[in-house]
């Protein structure tokens, strides 16, 4: 639904010891995701963005504050309900890909199916639309060694929308390539956002972040700046 809230953060923090040092990672974050936005997270190494990926990616929980996705509170979560949560609600891709290289891509991309539930005929026929979308239909049976960094990524995206993901959180889905298959994976980004899902990046690279209509920028746990303010 237009205008639908997927993402609510409210005075966000989070804290967590390192040997004897207090690690604020997050000092009181607040912002608003409506359905269907395309939002970049950027900020430098250390900057608290990963920390608030975990958060939307519902795996991790805030010291205090207030977390919902898809209207629920994930603080009041049993571990069990967020895993739940975050495998029909978030489809993750990160910047190493992490496809299993003792399965084919077909395979890959038909894991989060299983893990689901849904029979093996069913899931076959959801990961080849998924792998045809990103064009990878004439390299089903290949394994993750035989591709090149782009189709990797690709194969990455098909396995993280397979399940049909109200959002779908980007860890520096560039980072490990060349500029111009960096650009063709955004292009796909771009097209996934059109047919109505979330489409979160976090990035260090302003390049990318601007690639986005809304940018939130973060240091030190703290936004700076948010371009969709306004709207929230």
């Amino acid at each position: 639904m237009e205008n639908e809230i997927c993402i609510r953060m409210k005075d966000v923090k989070k804290e967590y010891h390192v040997a004897d040092v207090l690690v604020r990672a997050l000092q009181g974050v607040s912002f608003e995701v409506r359905r269907g936005e395309y939002i970049t997270i950027m900020g430098p190494s250390g900057s608290g963005k990963s920390t608030l990926m975990n958060m939307i990616g519902c795996l991790d929980r805030p010291t205090s504050g207030l977390v919902e996705i898809g209207g629920k509170n994930t603080a009041e979560m049993t571990e069990k309900e967020l895993a739940y949560l975050r495998n029909i609600t978030v489809g993750f891709v990160f910047q190493q890909y992490f496809l299993l290289p003792s399965m084919n891509i077909l395979e890959n991309v038909m894991l989060p199916l299983r893990y689901q539930g849904i029979d093996r005929k069913e899931s076959r026929r959801m990961a080849e639309e998924a792998l045809v979308k990103v064009g990878l239909q004439d390299r089903l049976g290949h394994t993750p060694s035989e591709l090149s960094g782009g189709q990797k990524q690709r194969a990455a995206i098909a396995r993280a929308t397979v399940t049909k993901p109200s959002i779908i959180l980007a860890d520096e889905p560039t980072g490990a390539l060349d500029s111009e298959t960096g650009r063709r994976v955004l292009e796909i980004f771009s097209e996934i956002n059109k047919q109505g899902t979330t489409v979160i990046i976090v990035t260090h690279d302003l390049n990318i972040g601007a690639h986005a209509p809304r940018q939130i920028s973060i240091l030190d746990g703290k936004i700076l700046q948010d371009t969709g303010a306004q709207y929230v």
